[in-house]
């Protein structure tokens, strides 16, 4: 059964799961009601940061317009554009056997695509969630529900891969933005200029 997490909660990926090597990052979200008239687009991305918590190069950020990070370790699935359906919108693949040395943990985050000029924001998304899976057996490892705590925020830092003493783990973050996905960008050294 999958563990539950609350915001800053961490908990161990590989150390409880021996062998685990393939996961599976899937984000999901839900749209309120509202009548602005546009469609809400959330885009997924992956951060592979270094120690510094920057990426060494733009490549290491992985989205929509970059499919693959870390020299193949981590694959983005594709953009989900309206966010139907149940289950997972957007989805990360990534080999943790695989990933650079020098990366030392993956950062996703969820943002709403042309916030400021469709006046959206993350008050008006719910159910949004962040959940890993073992792509060996599709068991779901982890689950963390983001709850209602946005309002303005256009971007969220939702979780955390990373590295301690040889194991890797995840952090449930749930950390809001301003200013979209430029403002992350510029936070983890990606000149958006």
């Amino acid at each position: 059964m999958a563990v539950s997490l609350q915001k800053g909660q961490k908990v161990d990926l590989t150390k409880t799961n021996p062998g685990l090597t393939r996961v599976l990052v899937g984000l999901g979200w839900d749209t309120n009601k509202y009548d602005g008239g546009r469609d809400f687009d959330l885009d997924t991305a992956a951060f592979l940061l270094q120690e510094d918590n920057k990426v060494s190069s733009d490549s290491d950020f992985v989205f929509y317009n970059n499919l693959q990070g870390g020299n193949g370790s981590v694959t983005h699935l594709g953009d989900n554009r309206t966010g139907e359906g149940d289950g997972d919108d957007e989805q990360v693949k990534i080999d943790l056997s695989k990933v650079p040395a020098n990366i030392k943990r993956l950062a996703f985050s969820a943002t709403i695509h042309e916030a400021n000029e469709r006046g959206q924001n993350f008050g008006q998304v719910s159910n949004a969630y962040i959940r890993v899976v073992n792509m060996d057996t599709d068991e779901e490892i982890l689950r963390y529900d983001l709850g209602e705590d946005f309002s303005v925020e256009t971007a969220i830092v939702v979780g955390e891969i990373y590295r301690h003493n040889g194991e890797w783990k995840f952090n449930a973050i749930g950390s809001g933005f301003q200013g979209g996905l430029g403002a992350l960008c510029s936070n983890f050294g990606i000149d958006v200029g």
